[in-house]
């Protein structure tokens, strides 16, 4: 089977073969049929334990802490994943082979394009969220998050931190970093439901600090530094302070953190200290929609 995606990788010039597994396995054996291509070996399991000795191979591993969950839901998080750690485009092509009949056994190949994938998120992907934070609200937040990572401000790349509900708490361990720009204006004016008050949030963006926003929009405060401890924590290689104090703050707080990454243009998501969405840069706006799944027939789960 893994022959075969290699052969359907080189006839369809896509990115990269992703490997989506139960375990671990002979990475070696996997990396020696894959030679005879250039392009990127993606081996995804869910525990990072089992990924020992794959990048050794010249394999890349992925972690997907996803052991429960359906088939095209990890398959989808290891395209994500896939996504933001550069090893495929956004806009790019995947062949993967996986599981989709028997446990353990590779048995489908599909052929996946990802423009229109990349670009959707559902009202059902937030939903964990609806409790602490209205919908109207994380979705702005994370509408601005993420025109800022695709857009930059005049041509330069911007990080930022939005730290939304449970403002109180979130406070107190809180401290200015510099002259905030939104203190002493009416609560109109500091609501990121209006537009012209996300034009003067990317102003600030580019300046040190988080925004701390309430439940219901408005922001609190704006260039916070925020100070709490790291301990417990297990976070990704390569992520700034900027992520491990969003983080932290929420394993502290009921806030979430939206975190827009500097170097990348990738928004985050955190809630009760774990990463629970990651949104790419996308050349277009986040598109919002209701949720319709439909489950893999058995005819197109092999799609070869």
């Amino acid at each position: 089977m893994v022959e075969a995606a290699i052969a359907l990788l080189k006839a369809r010039n896509a990115d990269a073969l992703l490997v989506l597994l139960d375990g671990s396995t002979d990475w070696k054996r996997i990396a020696d049929m894959a030679a005879g291509t250039d392009k990127p070996v993606i081996v995804a399991v869910d525990s990072a334990d089992d990924l020992e000795g794959a990048a050794e191979a010249g394999l890349k591993p992925l972690a997907l802490n996803k052991e429960k969950a359906p088939l095209l839901e990890r398959l989808q998080h290891a395209i994500l994943e896939s996504a933001a750690d550069e090893f495929i485009r956004t806009n790019g092509e995947v062949v993967a082979v996986y599981s989709g009949f028997h446990q353990g056994r590779l048995d489908s190949i599909s052929h996946l394009q990802l423009d229109e994938r990349m670009r959707r998120l559902t009202t059902r992907d937030l939903q964990m969220l609806e409790s602490r934070v209205p919908l109207p609200t994380i979705k702005a937040v994370i509408d601005l998050a993420a025109q800022i990572g695709r857009e930059g401000r005049e041509g330069k790349p911007v990080g930022t931190l939005f730290v939304v509900g449970d403002t109180r708490k979130v406070l107190e361990h809180s401290n200015d970093s510099g002259v905030d720009p939104f203190r002493g204006y009416n609560r109109s004016f500091r609501n990121l439901l209006d537009a012209k008050v996300q034009d003067d949030a990317k102003e600030i963006a580019q300046l040190d600090g988080a925004f701390v926003v309430g439940s219901d929009g408005v922001i609190e405060r704006s260039r916070q530094m925020l100070e709490v401890s790291h301990e417990d924590l297990t976070m990704t290689k390569g992520l700034g302070a900027r992520h491990w104090a969003a983080a932290a703050v929420t394993r502290k707080t009921k806030a979430i953190s939206v975190v827009v990454s500097q170097s990348t243009g990738t928004v985050r998501l955190y809630q009760d200290g774990n990463l629970v969405m990651r949104i790419e840069p996308m050349e277009k706006a986040v598109t919002w929609q209701e949720f319709a799944f439909e489950p893999p027939s058995s005819s197109n789960q092999s799609d070869t």
